[in-house]
């Protein structure tokens, strides 16, 4: 959204992969050529550890390894731009939010889902700064509000379904809003005072408060959204099934090897599970009750 009105859609969001395992790439003939193959693409959007390059060389490791191919993490700064890329073909799989994928679910295959805390869900946060003397989210009118990006679940179509709830729009409702193209970025712009309030992934500022507790202390949890489904890994369409396939198989076993043991520990992750397209569909209803609302 761009000050004082809706922002033109830019996509940012989370990350993804692809590859295939050894077993299959002898199968398809690859073996000792395998490695010279273009390598596999997994798309991977900021969230609170984009700028961890220990953290990206990690999971390329792990993939390239249990997939006998290379694997290479593409990273954008915007939702939309991974989601193009991936609907395009041009990424075999990616990290990508709830939001693009119920958008463009038809051009979109489901590989897996983190499990945070034993399930593989999520909320998303309004947040204020701690001394802020707010209840509830009609005491945020007049605000200048900092969004995630205009394609995130948790950190803009929530919040924009809530209002829509009660007859507004982001626009009209806050004085000013922008995107901060990570939700790292909205905890530092409510915890400055650069923007009064916030719409974030409850996932990111709860291990935030862990890894920069400073910063999160500065802040509060205004309003809490019902769980919905975490954001996913997705393959495109066009995609071979054997790659979709062994990446699944990749995702599902990283709480069984070291290397994945210690991703997941990073991003505090209890590890991946298989997802149904029916776990997001919480987040399509918000999504046409936004769009109903005009």
């Amino acid at each position: 959204m761009m000050e004082g009105a809706h922002a033109t859609p830019t996509w940012t969001t989370r990350r993804a992969l692809m590859a295939a395992s050894p077993a299959l790439a002898l199968a398809s003939g690859w073996s000792g050529s395998a490695r010279a193959a273009r390598p596999i693409t997994l798309g991977l959007t900021p969230v609170f550890l984009d700028s961890d390059i220990v953290l990206v060389r990690q999971i390329e490791a792990y993939l390239s390894r249990r997939l006998g191919r290379t694997v290479q993490v593409v990273k954008r700064r915007t939702y939309r731009e991974i989601s193009a890329l991936l609907i395009a073909g041009q990424l075999d799989a990616a990290w990508i939010c709830g939001f693009p994928f119920v958008q463009h679910r038809e051009a979109l295959s489901l590989v897996a889902a983190p499990l945070y805390r034993g399930a593989s869900l999520y909320r998303s946060y309004v947040i204020v700064r701690r001394d802020r003397r707010a209840e509830s989210l009609a005491d945020l009118s007049g605000d200048i509000h900092a969004f995630s990006d205009p394609d995130s679940n948790s950190g803009f179509l929530v919040t924009s379904a809530a209002l829509a709830a009660r007859g507004e729009t982001a626009a009209g409702f806050f004085a000013r809003s922008f995107f901060t193209y990570g939700h790292r970025n909205v905890i530092r712009a409510v915890a400055s005072g650069l923007a009064q309030s916030g719409s974030v992934d409850g996932y990111v500022w709860d291990v935030m408060a862990e890894l920069e507790p400073a910063l999160v202390r500065a802040t509060r949890i205004l309003r809490t959204s019902e769980p919905m489904g975490f954001p996913p890994i997705a393959a495109s369409r066009q995609t071979e099934p054997s790659i979709i396939a062994a990446t699944k198989a990749a995702f599902l076993g990283m709480d069984r090897s070291t290397i994945g043991q210690e991703i997941l520990a990073t991003l505090r992750l209890d590890g991946f599970a298989p997802v149904a397209p029916s776990q997001f569909d919480s987040i399509a209803a918000l999504w046409r009750q936004v769009r109903e609302a005009g």
